[in-house]
């Protein structure tokens, strides 16, 4: 057998979240740290069975986390930040979870995106570290694995170059000079887990190294390639295999030569760069191909007979005698678990879906017909084929209005009537607002009460009619609140919604709620992406009854909102049968209706969020301008179907203005409002080196702590933002939507806020002496 599966990570959560449960479960108190382990070790090993049972060959072992896979190893490395304690042992859980939660004394470490899809890791602090191993996590996984199911797995540990650069020092990530310091303080510490693994008798190890792809400079690769040679060289009989994913190689015919065994290559998300690298440069014959065929962020079933030809074209390269390995592009973490628990999907569509457990099926099925023939397994491929194409030709792939709409898209030019210069002066007379006027973001908390009554509602336990009764007396209780805290532009607090894109794909044609498909955001969070499986088209308002019944009871604006294409994009699992731009300006068609139905119903003020829009960039610099371009056409095409003097309001979450100041610019918002602050000195240099005219609100406070700011804090963070910003321009807001947040410290920072702008409202209306 020339040709073997292999996979790279499994989904931690459990198929009916049973890992979560487990981990809050404890944060409760309400298990012991023996109880917990012991949990933990039954989920583990019926994760590792399963694998087992669905044929794959080579079985990842230590992807497993209490967490987080980055805290997980810099907790094993000892570089555990000093506020939390010196340790010369084994973290226990109390400590591990210190870490990422934080404590009364300590602030937890920071967490961002794991490059750009939604998870996110715990970010190494490297201030002063001092590396020593405290827990060769990756040995007792492999020597479970080996005890308790025979396996004889393949330990998965990240690199100790991307280790380093995913990670902080002096509140800056890692430079190469840095890293060069750090590195041989820390591979020693490798070489020792190698070595005991090796004694232990495994013969593979999976050494995940990212960050490979985001590497353009020959320069960048000497850290790397030292470790590898390093490790090598102390540990040669413990096989290496170098795994990269998200993206292509740039330097791969230097990176071919590396002494490792193996060379993982994403062979889904390159952009077709990696194929092109073998196809052009060859594979050598002393290493193994880890071939990344199945898309590991992605719900929908392979095309197998597609796949098939790939490793038939993967085969010629390598030789057809030489080993081959067929896995996923990248750790099946981000994928729900399994569609047997989709038990209401639609047939057709559930034909077209693979979960975790079903990719690694199809691996299976390749490995077989590369092994054995296709013949050997005919009806799988016939299977899928037949699933495929029910999909692609059913009514939810067809619509021909939608079709319709598209042909119409490239006449028609999607700009606002008038120059804002223009705009600005018809709204301002329209909204009769003061200077530096007040609003938030969008969300109000939702109270536990507010959750009782959608669960009710959602199980059929309270009526359409007193469901909707307690949604209009929440948004009136809160109208009222905000009257009483003096905000100038007020919201009706998204009461009705339990997540910004889960409620639009609710409302639009084309969607899938999956009923299970839950995969880690963070720690113990869970988010289940809406599946864009069809034609996307507006059937009905969306937003428009709570906007109108919100606006009935003020005499001042109420801000419609809405979710923007682009996030709803980057927060879904999206079709790939077509362009994901061809999706998005779908998305942009119908939202384009819902703007126009607030308008011509009385709303002054739209806000469009568009908060994912830097998470979505792609990992190399040169695919960002296509990806800036698409989402400024699908903006424009949502927004600017509306009069003159409708103001058109956007919010995003972005720390490094700089880099798309000129896509913000070309979005052509009226007003836009940008959580900022962590790094408000760094937006606020932005505006200065490269000015703004429109109007903007930088998030004044922190939503995302309890802590309620004083008065005093949130003036200076706007009396430092008009030094570079007029204060016609300047709107005053908190950074972020304030759901998740109490209703007693909201209520505190509003009145806060609203008295800071007073006071600096007063020292601008006074004549300097």
């Amino acid at each position: 057998m020339t040709v073997i599966s292999s996979n790279l990570g499994y989904p931690r959560l459990g198929e009916h979240r049973e890992w979560k449960h487990l981990l809050e479960h404890y944060w409760r108190q309400q298990l012991t740290a023996s109880e917990f382990h012991a949990q933990a070790k039954t989920l583990r090993l019926a994760n590792l069975a399963k694998q087992q049972r669905l044929g794959v060959d080579l079985i990842p072992v230590g992807d497993n986390s209490d967490y987080d896979h980055v805290l997980d190893t810099l907790a094993a490395f000892g570089a555990v930040p000093t506020r939390f304690g010196h340790f010369d042992h084994a973290l226990n859980l109390d400590n591990y979870y210190a870490i990422a939660r934080g404590t009364k004394t300590a602030v937890a470490a920071e967490m961002t995106k794991w490059f750009n899809i939604n998870y996110h890791y715990i970010v190494p602090e490297f201030d002063d570290v001092d590396f020593q191993l405290l827990d060769n996590r990756w040995l007792r996984y492999y020597q479970e694995a080996k005890t308790e199911l025979g396996i004889d797995g393949k330990p998965v540990i990240l690199g100790p170059v991307s280790f380093l650069k995913l990670g902080k020092r002096h509140g800056q990530y890692l430079d190469d000079v840095a890293v060069s310091e750090l590195l041989p303080k820390l591979l020693p510490l490798y070489v020792q887990v190698f070595a005991e693994l090796a004694q232990a008798g495994a013969k593979w190890v999976q050494i995940d190294e990212p960050t490979l792809v985001k590497t353009t400079d020959p320069a960048e690769l000497a850290p790397y390639h030292h470790a590898l040679i390093a490790l090598h060289e102390a540990v040669p009989t413990l096989n290496i295999e170098l795994q990269t994913y998200f993206d292509s190689l740039d330097l791969y015919d230097e990176i071919v030569t590396w002494p490792v065994q193996a060379l993982g290559l994403d062979l889904v998300h390159d952009h077709g760069e990696n194929l092109a690298h073998l196809q052009q440069s060859g594979f050598p014959a002393d290493k193994i191909l880890a071939a990344g065929i199945i898309d590991g962020h992605n719900v929908w079933a392979s095309d197998l007979q597609q796949k098939f030809a790939l490793v038939q074209q993967l085969q010629a390269i390598v030789g057809a005698d030489r080993p081959l390995w067929l896995q996923p592009a990248n750790s099946l973490l981000h994928v729900p678990i399994t569609t047997n628990n989709e038990t209401d999907a639609d047939p057709v569509l559930l034909g077209g879906l693979a979960f975790a457990d079903q990719k690694l099926q199809e691996l299976h099925t390749l490995t077989t017909a590369a092994n054995d023939g296709i013949s050997a397994i005919q009806a799988e491929f016939d299977r899928n084929a037949a699933n495929l194409a029910a999909l692609n030709q059913s009514s939810h792939r067809n619509n021909q209005a939608v079709r319709a709409a598209e042909v119409q898209l490239p006449q028609q030019t999607f700009e606002r009537q008038a120059p804002f210069a223009t705009r600005i002066k018809l709204q301002h007379d329209r909204l009769h607002l003061p200077l530096l006027p007040t609003t938030t973001i969008g969300s109000f908390p939702q109270s536990k009460l507010v959750r009782a009554k959608r669960a009710a509602w959602r199980k059929g336990n309270l009526s359409d009619t007193d469901y909707q009764a307690f949604l209009h007396a929440e948004t009136k209780r809160w109208i009222d609140l905000q009257n009483k805290l003096g905000l100038d532009v007020l919201v009706h607090g998204e009461f009705e919604r339990t997540d910004m894109v889960e409620y639009f794909g609710q409302k639009l044609t084309g969607f899938y709620a999956t009923q299970n498909g839950w995969v880690q955001s963070y720690g113990s969070r869970g988010v289940r992406p809406p599946v864009i499986f069809g034609d996307v088209a507006y059937t009905e308002p969306i937003t428009v009854a709570e906007s109108v019944y919100a606006q009935s009871l003020t005499a001042k604006p109420v801000k419609g909102m809405l979710t923007a294409p682009l996030t709803i994009i980057n927060w879904s699992f999206v079709r790939d049968d077509i362009p994901k731009a061809q999706v998005q300006n779908q998305i942009a068609l119908a939202l384009r209706q819902e703007v126009q139905n607030l308008e011509q119903a009385g709303i002054k003020i739209i806000q469009v969020d568009e908060p994912a829009l830097r998470e979505g960039l792609p990992l190399k610099q040169r695919h960002w301008q296509a990806y800036l371009d698409e989402a400024v056409y699908s903006f424009k095409i949502t927004t600017t179907g509306v009069k003159n003097d409708t103001q058109i309001h956007t919010h995003m979450c972005y720390s490094n203005f700089s880099d798309i100041i000129d896509t913000i610019k070309a979005l052509d918002a009226d007003v836009i409002s940008i959580e900022t602050s962590r790094s408000h000195g760094e937006i606020i240099s932005a505006f200065e080196q490269n000015g703004y005219d429109k109007e903007i609100g930088l998030g004044v406070y922190d939503i995302h702590s309890p802590r309620v700011p004083s008065v005093a804090e949130i003036q200076a963070n706007i009396t430092r933002a008009l030094r570079v910003i007029d204060a016609r321009q300047f709107w005053i807001n908190p950074d972020c939507g304030l759901k998740t947040r109490q209703e007693p410290e909201t209520l505190a920072a509003l009145k806060n806020m609203v008295a800071a702008r007073d006071a600096v409202a007063q020292q601008l209306s006074t004549p300097a002496h």
